[in-house]
């Protein structure tokens, strides 16, 4: 099995990495590890997977490595039964953007205020660019939101930060598709999923949560998953 790890957060003295376990193409499992250092958030991500995938604890080897533990056995019923149904899994109605400038000539101008700020040319614009949106061109911005995301990104940046290593922002996409993996693993219906939002954040809807919060509930959810921490 192939381990794969990305630091998803880096502020302050919180740090979050996200692991995921592969077979080939094939995601077998994934979590969420934080602490005040990479390293130690790595090692509770990787302590998380394992017991997802009941996977033995051998001594720590290096994540870029494939390693090759046995696959987690699939539970085998004594007997033929119904399939259960689907739970049903919150749906999400994308945000109504609200405000947008027709023109973003302010917005670009920042941008390169800030750039010049931290010292960045344009490839060092095109390599963080590809880091954060999967290409290298700010032109194939099309939505205001992922502009204003690209702001705060270098907003949040230190000085002799380098585009190669910078820590990237939360991105909301990623971040509710890990949640809707973590619903769907623990079969959870959208009522029950309600109730966690209201318990947690006097909220109905993950559509009225932040990054932050997004990042939170999914570390509740993947604490459920290792068993239910208390009840809702």
């Amino acid at each position: 099995m192939e381990i794969r790890v990305r630091l998803v957060h880096a502020e302050g003295n919180q740090r979050i990495v996200h692991v995921a376990g592969y077979l080939g193409d094939r995601c077998l499992g994934s979590a969420l590890g934080e602490s005040s250092s990479a390293e130690e958030a790595e090692d509770r991500a990787l302590e998380r997977l394992r017991s997802r995938l009941q996977l033995p604890d051998p001594e720590r080897q290096p994540s870029n490595h494939p390693q090759s533990p046995p696959p987690p056995r699939p539970e085998s019923p004594p007997g033929p039964s119904p399939a259960p149904p689907a739970p049903q899994r919150p749906t999400e109605e994308p945000p109504q953007d609200s405000g947008e400038p027709e023109d973003w000539s302010a917005d670009l101008a920042q941008l390169d205020l800030l750039l010049r700020q931290l010292g960045w040319g344009k490839e060092d614009e095109r390599l963080f660019l590809q880091r954060l949106f999967g290409h290298p061109s700010r032109g194939k911005l099309t939505r205001y939101a992922d502009l204003q995301l690209l702001r705060r990104a270098l907003e949040a940046l230190p000085a002799g930060a380098q585009p190669g290593n910078a820590a990237l922002p939360l991105r909301r996409s990623d971040l509710l598709s890990q949640c809707d993996g973590l619903l769907q693993q623990l079969e959870w219906t959208t009522d029950r999923a309600r109730e966690a939002l209201e318990h947690h954040f006097s909220v109905t809807s993950r559509q009225h949560l932040s990054e932050e919060q997004l990042l939170e509930f999914n570390l509740l959810l993947e604490g459920e998953l290792l068993g239910p921490l208390q009840p809702v």
